[in-house]
């Protein structure tokens, strides 16, 4: 909850896990409702990098923030980074692996 501001400054309708009410569910569900609701899913997780289990093509996108210490500053410094470059016609649909120094982005609907 400490970090969803800093999305929300961007002009985007941010909610998180808890304010759900997923916290501690299972990550199928976590993603059906990100579906359901229209929501990019924004996780520390990386089980959602995984695009055969987790398809972003079906989503609103799926943002994995891959820190390997995730550290509050750290964290906060990656989303301040990224913030800007969240809009719906840039992450609809496709799987973004942020770290600390770069930014990979999968659209796997443009695969041959």
């Amino acid at each position: 909850m400490r970090l969803a501001p800093l999305i929300a400054e961007g002009d985007h309708d941010v909610d998180t896990v808890k304010a759900e009410g997923l916290s501690g569910k299972h990550d199928d569900l976590i993603y059906a409702t990100c579906r359901a609701k229209g929501r990019v899913l924004m996780v520390l997780d990386m089980d959602f990098s995984n695009p055969l289990r987790f398809d972003p093509s079906a989503t609103e996108g799926i943002i994995v923030l891959r820190i390997p210490r995730p550290t509050l500053p750290i964290v906060r410094a990656t989303i301040l980074q990224i913030a800007p470059l969240i809009r719906p016609d840039q992450v609809r649909g496709k799987l973004w692996i942020v770290e600390p120094t770069r930014i990979r982005v999968y659209d796997l609907t443009k695969v041959d």
